[in-house]
């Protein structure tokens, strides 16, 4: 017995598993068109995604928008019949010219978090892309799909709910993170299933909605089918892969990292983030790093008062500085012990979902999510 397909408009994947978004440079062709290959959703970052292209500190957004595009080409090059997606923070300068880049790709798919996506509906009128807002509540997902309701008279194709032990930048206060009665990525499922019912009766329109932040495993993944989400996003695990983009140093970093030795650290975009603890994270708790180079990327950050760039600690990190550089990582990322492939990790986690769920022979029937 196989799992279910995850369904997005006509777009259909083998597996109900999306490769999260990792940036800078976690994420980029290799990773994403490697997953695609293997029948799940392979998502590239377009964070910062030009910082190898020429004139990446002269012309930051220009050298973005190429570098997306030419990631875009070369995913499709490595996966030409698989699904593709792209994952562009609304906070973003220059995120109208990235995602008309993206649309002019033809890439299947856009996920769009850090922000209110209230214009992507109209940027990607008239192409084939699906779009997908990310979350971390039902209220989000009821605010924006009213919003693209009444203001474009469509819904999403589908919505992320990403939850509290997700890596990276988090839809929650510091504040909210601490508290023992915030929900957990379950609970947040349903919450938004519930709240897009209403919407999905009106326009007679399934929006599957997908499970992310802290799905490690297949355990993991059978509970969120469990609680009704279509699919998962899975980001910390395609780390230490062979195919990830980041620096074999990066991927390290997860490897030998212990628990207790992911934190959160308070980012210069105003989310808290969670990351691997190394010099950086230390300094930055007590000491304000001047900014040499500002790119002028992101919406709310001013380089008078941010504690340090953000930019600047991804980059070296992806580059291999895994010290003085923010390695972004899950909650979860300690668990993880060795070096695998992608293909290797999608069958794992696929076999350890089918038992989890119960499928135990070709013969029975699947139960029902």
């Amino acid at each position: 017995m196989e799992l279910p397909n995850l369904k997005i408009g006509e777009l259909v994947a083998k597996y109900p598993i999306i490769q999260g978004a990792m940036g800078v440079g976690v994420s980029l062709s290799k990773l994403a068109g490697t997953v695609a290959n293997e029948g799940g959703i392979g998502v590239i970052s377009g964070v910062q995604i030009g910082f190898e292209e020429p004139g990446f500190e002269e012309n930051n957004d220009a050298a973005n928008v190429q570098g997306l595009r030419k990631h875009i080409q070369r995913a499709r090059e490595i996966s030409p019949e698989g699904i593709l997606g792209v994952n562009l923070l609304v906070a973003i300068q220059n995120y109208k010219d990235m995602v008309t880049a993206a649309v002019e790709e033809k890439v299947d798919i856009i996920i769009s978090g850090a922000g209110l996506p209230t214009e992507l509906p109209k940027l990607v009128e008239g192409s084939d892309t699906k779009i997908a807002p990310i979350v971390s509540s039902g209220k989000a997902a009821r605010l924006i799909a009213k919003m693209w309701d009444r203001k474009h008279q469509v819904i999403p194709d589908a919505v992320v709910v990403e939850g509290p032990e997700a890596g990276g930048h988090l839809g929650f206060s510091k504040e909210d993170l601490t508290k023992p009665t915030l929900p957990n990525i379950y609970e947040l499922v349903e919450e938004v299933i519930e709240a897009l019912k209403p919407f999905e009766k009106k326009y007679n329109k399934s929006i599957p909605v997908i499970a992310a932040g802290g799905i490690f495993d297949g355990k993991d993944m059978a509970k969120a089918f469990k609680k009704g989400a279509a699919g998962v996003q899975i980001g910390t695990r395609f780390v230490a892969t062979e195919e990830c983009d980041a620096h074999p140093n990066f991927k390290e970093a997860y490897i030998h990292s212990k628990e207790g030795e992911i934190e959160l650290v308070t980012s210069p975009v105003g989310m808290p983030g969670r990351a691997v603890v190394n010099q950086l994270t230390e300094r930055i708790k007590t000491d304000n790093i001047p900014v040499e180079k500002c790119y002028n990327c992101l919406i709310p950050c001013n380089p008078k008062t941010t504690p340090y760039c953000i930019s600047n600690a991804l980059i070296r990190s992806v580059k291999g500085d895994v010290e003085q550089g923010l390695v972004f990582a899950g909650s979860n990322a300690y668990r993880i012990t060795k070096m695998t492939t992608v293909k290797e990790l999608m069958q794992e986690l696929i076999e350890e979902t089918k038992e989890a769920m119960g499928y135990h022979s070709e013969s029975q029937e699947a139960p029902s999510l």
